[in-house]
This record gives C-alpha cells, sequence and structure tokens, in this order.
C-alpha cells in the first residue's frame, strides 16, 4: 500500500561534502544555476564523527558568492560552543545532533534566539521516541539515512519507516533526509513524507546537475 503524502514542495539541498574545495566558489555557484534550493554544508569535527571537515570560515566564505540558504549540519561535539559563530558566518538553518550534546534544548533555543532556524537529528540507530521530549523546539527533522561521517555510502532501507514516524509525530515540521539518496531513493524517501533531500554525488557527479536536481524534485 502506498503511503503517499499531499503534494508539496521538495526541496533539494546539495551537499558540499564531494565538492572540489579548490573551486569552491565556482561549485556553489554551479549549484545555484542548477536549480538548488538550499546548499547543504557537512560540518565535521573528527570527534562525533571520525571524519574532519571544514568549519565557521568556509561557511563565511560560502555565504559571500551564493545568496541561497545555508543548511549547516553540525556533527559536532558540544555544538553550544560554536553555534553563534555559525550563526554569524551565515548560516541559515543550523541543526545539531540529538546524540551531541547533554543540553540539546539549551543548543535549539540558542539557534532560534540567533534568528536562525533549528534543526535536530538523529544517526540511524536512535529511535525516533528521543525527538519529543524537544517539541516545539525544532523546525526541522534530519533522518541520516547512513552512518554520519562519510559521503557515498548505501541508503539504509530502516530509513523508510523512521520518516513516517517523524511525519505522524511532528505534521507541521519540515523533515530532512541525508545519506545514499538517489532517484531510486528519493522517491521512497519522498513517498514516506520527506521534504528536504539532501544529495552529494547523486548531484556533484552527474553530468548535467540541473538534469539530476530535477530528477530527484520530481520523484
Amino acid at each position: 500500500m502506498k503511503d503517499k503524502v499531499t503534494k508539496r514542495k521538495i526541496f533539494i539541498s546539495p551537499s558540499i561534502l564531494t565538492a572540489d574545495f579548490a573551486r569552491l566558489e565556482q561549485e556553489c555557484k554551479s549549484l545555484e544555476k542548477s536549480g538548488a534550493d538550499w546548499i547543504h554544508c557537512d560540518v565535521m569535527d573528527g570527534n562525533f564523527v571520525s571524519n574532519l571537515t571544514f568549519g565557521m570560515p568556509v561557511i563565511k566564505s560560502i555565504r559571500k558568492c551564493v545568496v541561497l540558504p545555508l543548511d549547516v549540519h553540525l556533527m559536532i561535539n558540544h555544538p553550544e560552543k560554536y553555534i553563534t559563530q555559525f550563526a554569524e558566518a551565515g548560516a541559515n538553518l543550523i541543526t545539531i545532533h540529538a546524540e551531541s550534546t547533554d543540553v540539546v534544548s539549551e543548543c535549539l533555543q540558542l539557534i532560534r534566539a540567533c534568528g536562525k532556524k533549528a534543526g535536530i537529528s538523529i544517526k540511524p540507530e536512535t529511535p525516533v521516541k528521543v525527538l519529543e521530549q524537544y517539541r516545539g523546539l525544532f523546525d526541522m527533522v534530519l533522518i541520516m539515512s547512513v552512518e554520519p561521517g562519510f559521503g557515498g555510502q548505501s541508503f539504509i532501507e530502516s530509513s523508510v519507516d523512521k520518516i513516517r514516524q517523524v511525519r505522524q509525530l511532528f505534521p507541521d515540521v519540515l523533515i530532512e533526509v541525508d545519506g545514499g539518496i538517489n532517484s531510486k531513493t528519493a522517491k521512497k524517501v519522498i513517498d514516506a513524507g520527506v521534504d528536504v533531500i539532501v544529495a552529494g554525488s547523486a548531484i556533484l557527479g552527474a553530468p548535467d546537475r540541473k538534469h539530476a536536481i530535477d530528477e530527484l524534485r520530481k520523484c
């Protein structure tokens, strides 16, 4: 039985994790011209996840070259130490992990106090029920459909059920999904209730980025 929800706008937020960082300005402008809605920035500290990426200076640089909203995903321990700096660097939406700090509520409140949209993310093994204690404090839930840390992983099928659960529990918030997204998996998650698609190699590795974005959006 299909669980197709009411037709709604689907936002595409390409991840720059697989971008050519020697040409980051051109990469971001290319995504903007290709019809991306947001730009997804994966910030990793080498502790919360094993990979290490970039921080506030890169966000600030991207902010100077595009007008698209910057969707900043903090895969870092103790994000409360850095939220204000990421907000000042130009983030429009800041997402923290429920597993990354003991002061999740305070982090979400701080993000909003900075005038930004607040997101909360959970890893594949974290149950959706942990989000209930933060009800009313976030604007978006990010479901990780791979283990956070590296691009190019295969989609975890159980993520579809988690998306359905989030949609039922929080009908008025945006749901974003990140990991292993292509035209096949995009259809599954959109049917389950996702609003925002994060894709890296499926877009940046495509010969025609506009076509790749259009194909994901219409799944």
